[in-house]
């Protein structure tokens, strides 16, 4: 498998991020849709960049309408950032099961996502960095979001577990 294909001006690959991974302030306007409903909308996000991953996006609760969050059943771990809760998207008669994540105490080393919400691109209707729909990390289990900035291959797909 070619790791590293060719970059565009202005493209990263997911192979040039580190292992354990960085967090660092976003650059773009970040938009989460739902339902013809703007549900997030910051200029302040957060993305945490690893090794193969699509940039994940973690927004401030402020800029999330949390009136249509709901606390949703089941935690994870993070070797890196700690033990994450998951939220529910509800908004009308629509509920989205887990459509997003957040850590409460994370680790030393992430304590600036606290309270930060991450969402799935694959359970919302869209999510845009600035005026580009992205596109979700395949797999049920990472939030990654893809643009034509990044390039991959990425984890996610059958057969990448062990990457």
């Amino acid at each position: 498998m070619e790791k590293h294909p060719p970059l565009e001006p202005g493209q990263e690959s997911v192979w040039d991020y580190p292992r354990p991974p960085r967090l660092e302030r976003s650059r773009h306007l970040v938009r989460v849709v739902d339902g013809g409903i703007e549900v997030a909308r910051s200029s302040d996000a957060l993305r945490v960049l690893e090794t193969s991953h699509p940039p994940v996006y973690y927004l401030p609760p402020q800029d999330v309408r949390m009136e249509l969050m709901r606390p949703a059943e089941g935690r994870s771990f993070c070797e890196w950032k700690g033990v994450a809760s998951y939220l529910d998207l509800v908004a009308g008669e629509r509920r989205i099961a887990r459509a997003a994540w957040k850590y409460d105490s994370p680790s030393r080393a992430f304590a600036e996502l606290a309270g930060y919400l991450a969402f799935y691109p694959g359970k919302v209707e869209a999510c845009y960095l600035d005026d580009e729909r992205v596109t979700a990390q395949a797999g049920d289990f990472y939030g990654g979001w893809i643009t034509k900035a990044i390039v991959g291959p990425f984890k996610g797909p059958p057969g990448t577990a062990g990457w």
